[in-house]
């Protein structure tokens, strides 16, 4: 069954190359872990007996999500980071 081999995976190459989806891996640097979050979520929608195309459908559509920009960074850190837009008026000059 496939998904027993996939939970013996451990990185997310590792998961695109036994399902054979293509990625680019500066994409997957970027997204890793968002990746790998989208597509277990989306494993959790399929039939426990679903096959290796469905698994690969899954992977496919979450690095879309990521390599089009669609992605919503979900994890903590993420919600809860400060925007990075700082206004002029905030900056004051320091003596070195």
């Amino acid at each position: 069954m496939i998904q027993e081999k996939l939970a013996g995976l451990s990185s997310a190459e590792q998961f695109f190359e036994t399902l054979g989806v293509p990625f680019e891996q500066q994409v997957v640097n970027v997204s890793r872990l968002h990746i790998l979050k989208r597509f277990r979520e989306l494993m959790r929608d399929l039939a426990p007996e679903a096959g290796e195309a469905e698994c690969a459908a899954a992977l496919a559509a979450a690095y879309a999500e990521f390599a089009e920009g669609r992605g919503a960074k979900t994890f903590k850190v993420f919600k809860d980071a400060m925007p990075a837009f700082v206004p002029l008026t905030d900056l004051r000059a320091t003596s070195h």
